[in-house]
């Protein structure tokens, strides 16, 4: 049991000095870090405290209580809204919906997806078939287009977009659930196990799926990056998050009318979507590149 423990000491340890050595991943995920306290912070805020804490450090983002269309200032560091809302406390809160939605959606999408990708490839045969024909079916669609006509049918609502990205990232989880699956399968640990007499559920759970997890990891990683492009779209759209809520997306959009001469509206949170999706794709290649060890042999040469 030492010896395996060791083994898995050796490994994370080896992953940790090759995700540090690449300095745009760490940079990329002290960004994605940031975000993420910002909006754990604000949803905590707004779910057991009313809004008070924001109300204490900055103002209300749903009080139209000053000037319309002010720019930046001490007191609004980033302006205000045709409302007079205050745009730095609305960014805040619109990281609270992006990380939300990021998070959620993708890990649902992520269990569901590798549980039937790893089911597809070590069942194989009928199983495969009916797995693979479905996640086909879905990959046919844009993804946003797919999500458009879920969150339509659905309702307009924060919760409905989630659902509808976790449907839209569900397939692409499950192909590359599928493809580590077949190979992980002709392993000699895997026939070894079969060999002793485990069950198929010991197997997908306890050699499979944990041996695909590498791939799973990275893909996660850059779909956040695309939840959060997509709800900001959708919520752009008059499709998502429904006022007043702040959104990243919603704020871009209400802003757009008035770039001419308050363009703070749009700029700001429309950098805070470009900041978030490049950390998430930076902490994406840093995770594949520490993961795969073929990929950085190939990066040494």
């Amino acid at each position: 049991m030492s010896v395996v423990s060791s083994a898995r000491r050796d490994r994370l340890r080896r992953f940790v000095r090759s995700f540090a050595a690449h300095k745009l991943a760490v940079a990329g995920l002290a960004v994605v870090s940031v975000i993420v306290v910002v909006g754990v912070l604000a949803f905590v805020d707004e779910q057991f405290f009313g809004g008070a804490i924001i109300e204490t450090v900055h103002h209300d983002p749903n009080d139209p209580a000053f000037t319309p269309l002010e720019g930046p200032s001490a007191d609004h560091p980033f302006g205000t809204d045709e409302l007079g809302r205050d745009v730095l406390s609305r960014t805040i809160y619109g990281a609270k919906v992006s990380v939300q939605v990021a998070l959620t959606a993708v890990s649902v999408a992520a269990v569901i997806g590798s549980l039937l990708g790893v089911l597809a490839g070590y069942a194989k045969g009928y199983t495969e078939t009916v797995i693979m024909r479905g996640v086909d079916v879905l990959l046919g669609f844009p993804a946003l287009i797919l999500a458009i006509g879920v969150v339509a049918a659905l309702g307009f609502s924060l919760q409905n977009v989630i659902i509808a990205l976790g449907i839209v990232y569900i397939p692409q989880f499950a192909r590359i659930a599928r493809s580590s699956a077949l190979s992980v399968t002709e392993e000699e640990y895997v026939e070894a196990a079969e060999a002793l007499g485990y069950s198929r559920r010991h197997i997908v759970f306890w050699e499979v799926l944990p041996n695909c997890l590498s791939p799973l990891l990275v893909q996660a990683s850059l779909l956040m990056a695309f939840a959060i492009i997509a709800e900001a779209s959708l919520s752009f759209l008059g499709l998502g998050v429904q006022p007043p809520q702040a959104s990243w997306g919603q704020m871009v959009a209400d802003g757009s009318s008035y770039m001419s001469n308050a363009p703070w509206i749009s700029v700001f949170p429309g950098v805070a979507v470009f900041v978030t999706v490049l950390g998430f794709n930076l902490v994406g290649d840093g995770l594949r590149d520490a993961l795969d060890p073929h990929e950085n042999a190939e990066r040494r040469f």
